[in-house]
């Protein structure tokens, strides 16, 4: 009976693309099962990788006096992830005692990453931006003290926007975003021409370092040839400094999200496709 109910299941758009996931292999298990599910081809090619800070001492500080701060603010599960790991290797509880501190997530992936470690998240900010989070709590933030946890390529808005309004901010390094190495060139090249129907980006840095392997130009002609997917605002943005202008975009950065773009986008080019099949029957001169 179960096999009859699959077979009678409407077959997703999505069945037989090969679809790249660009971020790193830890962060993708849940997206590379749900693309299996819908009969897609994942394929992994990482191009950012992550790595503790070369020291800890300011991370480890903040961490230390945890409960000092009124606010801390998670602009990635990636930041989540590297404070809860160094907490941990410290024996360090990342609890609150009255009521302090409050915590902010970019999105629902930040905050279900945030929730799955223990944190209750306060605020998830409307619009998925870093920059966001400074204007959306901007009544509750001025002169009070607040930690930022951060990649050390991370766009430098947020803190600016911070101390705008005041704030006793202390940002520190929580993890390092690497690019791939010389090696994966030739992969890449690869992956992204010939076998690929649509390739998905969920930071700058894999755009920006997939420009750096191939080229702004080849990058730029690669939207003619597949599909480009964008996850969040600041992604989509680095995708049209290097000239893309067709760029499928997920409207969150959940990985039902990003299926449902892309299951949006097939869809309507196999509609497009299908209006300009000729009738079966019909004449031709």
């Amino acid at each position: 009976m179960a096999d009859a109910a699959a077979s009678s299941s409407p077959k997703s758009s999505l069945a037989s693309k090969r679809i790249v996931i660009t971020r790193a292999v830890a962060q993708s298990s849940e997206l590379l099962e749900k693309l299996a599910q819908h009969r897609a081809i994942p394929v992994s090619l990482p191009l950012v990788s992550f790595s503790p800070p070369r020291e800890h001492a300011a991370l480890d500080a903040a961490l230390r006096s945890w409960r000092e701060f009124d606010w801390v603010l998670f602009t990635s599960t990636n930041a989540v992830q590297s404070v809860v790991a160094r907490a941990a290797a410290l024996g360090i509880k990342l609890g609150r005692i009255d009521n302090r501190p409050s915590i902010a997530a970019v999105g629902p992936a930040t905050k279900e990453q945030a929730a799955k470690a223990g944190l209750v998240v306060d605020h998830v900010a409307q619009t998925h931006l870093g920059v966001a989070l400074a204007e959306e709590l901007a009544s509750q933030l001025r002169d009070i003290s607040v930690l930022l946890p951060r990649s050390d390529r991370a766009n430098p808005d947020l803190p600016a926007a911070l101390k705008k309004l005041g704030t006793k901010l202390t940002e520190v390094i929580a993890y390092r975003t690497l690019p791939p190495s010389d090696a994966d060139r030739g992969r890449v090249t690869k992956v992204l021409s010939a076998e690929a129907d649509a390739a998905i980006f969920f930071s700058p840095s894999a755009v920006h370092n997939l420009a750096e392997l191939i080229g702004k130009q080849a990058l730029a002609e690669l939207q003619s040839r597949i599909a480009l997917a964008a996850v969040g605002p600041v992604t989509s943005a680095a995708l049209r400094e290097y000239g893309i202008q067709r760029i499928v975009m997920a409207v969150d950065t959940t990985t039902n999200a990003v299926i449902d773009a892309l299951e949006s986008y097939f869809t309507g080019q196999a509609g497009a496709v299908a209006t300009r099949q000729p009738t079966a029957g019909a004449r031709h001169g």
